[in-house]
């Protein structure tokens, strides 16, 4: 399924890249993580992060292009202080042309220079604030990723792929205006406030009839503003809920294909069109409405007050130029009811904010100071080990101790917590209650490097990340080209990838690898970074009986030596380790080398086809009594003599 898969590339990519000091957010510091308190541990001790909300993410945008902001706002500024003495120009220097004056011909000058100052500075208004924008998006996009990627696994999957990719290019294109939008409205009420104070200076009667109208108009930006914000929310979660669905058919599109299901699943994605439609129809008509309302009064208001200064101009009480810098002054006041743009802007670009600043809010991955001791096998113990998932113990109260170079097989039905179990001993997700100890140190205080250097992990779906497949199975450590052959060899991969035309240099994307070379490739970057504890999650589903043998007994032989903790579905795998934990449940049922809990009927019913039927106690004597007999259709239920030298 889709999202299964995806939460498996998910999970693999945690675990290649946690360990490169890359991917770290930028301020996100390591310290040692307190071990739980209590029975049980709702979540993990995180670092705050003072800017996972949305007014904190718009300011720490503001704060990254502090310098580009206020540019914006003090050209806007001057722009709009051009603009403001420009009528007051132009006044003066109509009456002293009508007087025919000698002194008109500096107020020209003065009037053109204030109207290519305005010009340049709204194109320069117009540059940084497209500059600003695209910086402010960038940084909301680097640091999204980085969250993600520093996050716990099992908290970031609970975002579908396409939401995330939403929230990081369309939302944060959104959000990335707020600095621009914000410093453009701050600047662009300084010339409505300042035209009424002119106003006054010219005539009060002009100013309290523009004023009398402001009520008015400031009860139509409040409805706006009320009304945008739902709406806009709403937009944008119906935007993402296409995009999930989009992606989700995208990586099942063969399955699509071979079911003939086109139209069915075509109709599924769409499905919320509707709903989008409407949502954007009502966010476009509370947005018209404003403005239709603000373009309305205001004209109403700029005549009023150009009728009030006509009276004012028949009594004498205002010459023409005063008239004109009245008209004029008017007109800029007017200019308040383009606030509904800018403030329409700023309500999208915090409702988008809001769904960045989840990512933003993801619980970190914490680290320690502490170092493994020297001497150490990779002894594993899990202390009364709690995960809870949607009020459902995924492990409960699970104690167990793998001594150091064990390899150890965890069986169990369907939901027993198998999975759960290895990504708590790999530190890939955190225990809601007890410790999880690496040679008796608790892994959330170890340090990033050492925990990723000594704990390895191959997937039963791996994902490769590099430019080549050298570099995909190197990861972030390096290593010499012979180790890296070495681990491919081991995992039965170095045969078809020396077969490629660029061999170990030919790019992910170009290899056309099944299903099993890619579990290979996984298992050879697992092996060529192999320290105490290598935990292998179902990773040789995929192969054949013969290749996972071959696999097995590299692992034994080859592969540097370390405890090896194998989520097994297979008989034979059980079969060839050291000792089996059996899962029931969450909860640790028994543990033994296999011979011994294969005498129990409900342990070799986990490897029994569903359909079998129960054998009879004879039968179940003998199949114990003589490994070389086959029980019930499945594999031999114990190791065989070569199997057994080769542990």
């Amino acid at each position: 399924m889709p999202a299964a898969r995806d939460l498996s590339t998910l999970r693999d990519l945690y675990a290649d890249v946690l360990c490169d000091a890359r991917f770290t957010h930028r301020g996100h510091r390591h310290r040692p993580t307190p071990e739980p308190r209590g029975p049980f541990l709702k979540t993990p001790p995180v670092p705050e992060d003072r800017d996972a909300t949305a007014a904190g993410l718009l300011l720490g945008a503001a704060r990254h292009s502090a310098g580009r902001t206020t540019a914006v706002f003090l050209c806007s500024a001057a722009s709009a202080a051009a603009s403001l003495a420009l009528p007051a120009v132009l006044g003066r220097t109509l009456d002293l042309l009508l007087r025919r004056s000698p002194d008109a011909d500096p107020w020209l000058l003065a009037c053109a220079a204030l109207i290519v100052a305005e010009v340049l500075l709204d194109a320069s208004v117009a540059l940084l604030g497209g500059t600003t924008s695209a910086r402010s998006a960038a940084w909301l996009r680097t640091r999204g990723v980085g969250r993600l990627l520093v996050a716990w696994p099992g908290h970031a999957t609970r975002f579908p792929p396409g939401d995330v990719a939403v929230r990081l290019t369309a939302n944060a294109t959104e959000a990335s205006t707020a600095p621009v939008s914000a410093a453009t409205l701050g600047a662009s009420l300084l010339a409505p406030v300042g035209a009424v104070v002119a106003l006054f200076l010219i005539d009060p009667w002009t100013a309290a009839t523009f004023l009398a109208g402001l009520p008015l108009l400031v009860l139509v930006l409040r409805a706006f503003a009320r009304g945008s914000s739902d709406s806009v929310a709403s937009y944008q979660r119906v935007q993402a809920d296409i995009a999930t669905r989009l992606v989700e058919a995208l990586a099942g599109a063969r399955t699509i294909a071979a079911a003939g299901t086109e139209a069915r699943d075509r109709d599924r994605i769409l499905a919320p069109l509707p709903e989008l439609a409407a949502q954007g129809g009502r966010m476009w008509r509370i947005h018209g409405a404003a403005v239709a309302r603000s373009g309305v009064l205001m004209p109403l208001l700029t005549v009023a007050v150009l009728a009030v200064g006509g009276i004012r101009l028949a009594s004498g009480d205002m010459s023409v130029g005063e008239l004109l810098a009245a008209s004029r002054y008017a007109a800029l006041a007017a200019g308040v009811g383009t606030a509904a743009g800018l403030l329409g802007s700023l309500i999208r670009s915090r409702s988008a904010a809001r769904r960045a600043a989840e990512l933003m809010a993801l619980p970190a991955m914490t680290y320690g100071a502490r170092t493994l001791p020297p001497e150490g096998r990779g002894t594993l113990e899990l202390r009364a080990v709690s995960v809870r998932r949607e009020d459902r113990n995924v492990l409960a109260g699970v104690d167990l101790m793998i001594p150091g170079g064990t390899s150890v097989a965890v069986v169990g039905r369907s939901g027993a917590g198998k999975s759960t179990l290895a990504a708590v001993a790999g530190r890939l997700t955190e225990p809601d209650g007890g410790t999880v100890l690496l040679d008796g140190v608790p892994l959330g205080a170890l340090r990033r490097d050492e925990l990723r250097r000594e704990v390895g992990h191959a997937f039963e779906r791996p994902v490769l990340f590099g430019a080549t497949l050298g570099e995909a199975l190197t990861g972030s450590s390096p290593m010499s080209e012979e180790r890296v052959r070495a681990a491919a060899r081991a995992a039965s991969a170095d045969a078809f990838v020396r077969l490629l035309p660029q061999g170990y240099a030919t790019p992910p994307h170009a290899a056309p690898l099944s299903g099993g070379e890619l579990q290979r490739l996984g298992l050879a970057r697992a092996f060529a970074r192999a320290g105490r504890l290598l935990v292998l999650d179902d990773a040789t589903s995929s192969l054949d009986t013969v290749t996972e043998h071959q696999v097995e007994r590299a692992l034994a032989r080859d592969v540097q030596q370390g405890t090896r903790l194998i989520v097994a579905h297979r008989l034979s795998s059980a079969a060839r380790c050291d000792l089996v934990v059996w899962l029931e449940e969450g909860r640790v049922r028994a543990t033994g080398p296999h011979e011994d809990l294969w005498r129990s009927p409900e342990y070799r019913a986990l490897f029994a086809p569903p359909e079998a039927a129960e054998p009879t106690a004879p039968d179940l004597a003998s199949a114990a009594a003589s490994p070389t007999e086959p029980y019930a259709h499945v594999a031999v239920p114990g190791p065989t003599a070569a199997e057994a030298a080769d542990r």
